[in-house]
């Protein structure tokens, strides 16, 4: 009942005319409605502009045609055999498919539509919050600026805080990764959308570099803006940072759609194995057990963190700000705990470096945040080191797995099986992707929180990059081997 008439009084005091904050409250208000009713309108208008652009037998053909029948068509008229046969592509049809024009303006301005969607998500939280702060800021304006700030940040671009005690500016590297799932996931819809449904991997590039176009020019004008703020962005490393995400985000979901484009000669052995497809379900499954690791650390330290986080909000809303900004940090944790079981570790500022055989150095002088809190001790217990050592060899495992039956897809069945010598090389191309991968992971979920003590935070990426590889192409290869012969041998209950 208390909390209830708390709740009654909040909500009539932010709803008041007396309110100091109240036509600051409703100008926030209005401006989300009629920003949202735009998007709206720009997402209607470009669902409508492709069909418009087609030329008049395809648009007849596509009103005939079941669009979910169409995408299923090619998966039902592939054969049972492991890998289907593609021919190769003839580019006529991707200028024959639009009547001899290419949508080039459909396709940025589903760039644009995927770039107001992300900057305006957190637009919107971050208003929300600063709307329900009992101590704001000046105006809405710098939580605008802070919201397109969070969003060139989830892209990898650097921030530069100026408002500092010393005077000197602090830079802001380290991505909360949770945010980049946002842009992400618009960019690779926003290629599904474009993207017809029988193009081929050239499309799919023009596609991709239009709707990167698109994109940029968003991100370009969000780096301006925020240039005037308290938080600006660092203009050389968005420059860099927003269109590689971009264009690997893109890249990689219009090729998804249409497969990659076929390597001559020899090299069409590197499509045919499944090492691709083997190394991502090991990463993930090493990510995976990276995050049971910090979920068991940060369990065991439930009440050095709950004392933190009483400390550092001491309202409600800080305390969902600084909940969400912890839900954010939890795939960077997990990247840490993985970098940690692979045996290299990572530093926690001051040159401070933890690993599980770390030993001397001292003490850091960590900020007060609740997820540091579950940072193991040096050297690590028994305990500690047997659930680190699970990380690895979940990558090994799942890896090995996924190589034993691309190489015997059928059981027992030799006809279809490939030789151990290439199920070693699949091993070792595996191997070095999921280590690619893992540095690529353990680059992004680093980075530094300002100057002095706080300049390096996160694993060192090449290092972990070697690491996981190591792993896995001395372990890997000969548990890769051993699912193989497992698979070729009678036929049991086995998949």
């Amino acid at each position: 009942m208390k909390d209830c008439l708390k709740t009654r009084i909040c909500t009539f005091w932010v709803t008041s005319p007396g309110n100091p904050r109240y036509h600051a409250i409703r100008g926030v208000v209005g401006s989300i409605a009629r920003v949202s009713a735009l998007f709206a309108a720009t997402v209607a208008a470009v669902r409508s502009l492709p069909a418009r652009l087609r030329s008049p037998r395809r648009s007849a053909e596509s009103a005939t045609t079941d669009p979910g029948a169409a995408r299923a068509a090619p998966r039902a008229a592939r054969p049972g055999a492991r890998r289907p046969e593609r021919r190769p592509h003839d580019e006529s049809d991707d200028t024959a498919e639009f009547g001899g024009r290419r949508p080039g303006g459909a396709c940025a301005a589903e760039g644009l539509v995927a770039a107001g969607l992300g900057a305006g998500a957190l637009a919107v939280v971050v208003l929300a919050l600063w709307t329900v702060s009992p101590h704001p800021d000046d105006g809405p304006g710098n939580a605008t600026t802070l919201a397109v700030d969070l969003w060139l940040l989830a892209h990898g671009a650097g921030l530069v805080r100026a408002d500092t005690l010393g005077g000197t500016p602090a830079p802001v590297t380290l991505t909360p990764l949770l945010l980049a799932l946002v842009p992400g996931w618009l960019l690779r819809r926003a290629v599904r959308v474009a993207l017809p449904a029988d193009s081929g991997p050239g499309r799919a590039l023009t596609t991709a570099l239009w709707i990167t176009g698109g994109y940029l020019a968003a991100a370009a004008a969000g780096v301006l803006y925020t240039l005037d703020g308290p938080i600006r962005v660092d203009p050389l490393s968005a420059a860099v940072a927003v269109p590689l995400f971009a264009l690997v985000v893109t890249v990689t979901a219009g090729w998804s759609h249409t497969g990659p484009p076929l390597l001559p000669g020899r090299a069409q052995w590197l499509q045919e194995t499944d090492a691709p497809r083997a190394a991502a379900a090991g990463l993930a499954a090493m990510c995976g057990a990276g995050t049971v690791l910090a979920a068991i650390a940060l369990v065991g330290h439930a009440g050095a963190a709950q004392s933190l986080f009483g400390q550092l909000a001491g309202d409600w809303s800080g305390r969902i700000s600084l909940l969400l900004l912890a839900c954010a940090l939890v795939p960077n944790a997990a990247v840490w705990a993985a970098a940690y079981g692979l045996g290299v570790g990572f530093t926690v500022g001051g040159g401070v470096w933890l690993a599980p055989l770390a030993t001397g150095g001292d003490d850091p002088r960590l900020p007060p945040f609740p997820l540091l809190a579950a940072l193991p001790g040096e050297g690590g217990a028994p305990l500690t080191l047997a659930l680190a050592a699970l990380v690895p060899l979940t990558a090994i495992s799942v890896t090995a797995f996924f190589l034993g039956r691309a190489a015997v897809p059928v059981r027992a069945d030799r006809t279809t099986a490939t030789s151990a010598a290439d199920t070693a090389c699949a091993a070792l191309l595996a191997a070095a992707l999921l280590g690619l991968g893992t540095g690529v992971l353990a680059l992004l979920a680093g980075g530094a929180l300002g100057t002095g003590g706080l300049a390096e935070f996160g694993p060192a990426p090449w290092l972990t990059a070697a690491a996981a590889f190591g792993w896995v192409a001395v372990l890997g290869t000969p548990a890769a081997l051993l699912a193989r012969a497992w698979r070729d041998g009678p036929r049991g209950t086995g998949p």
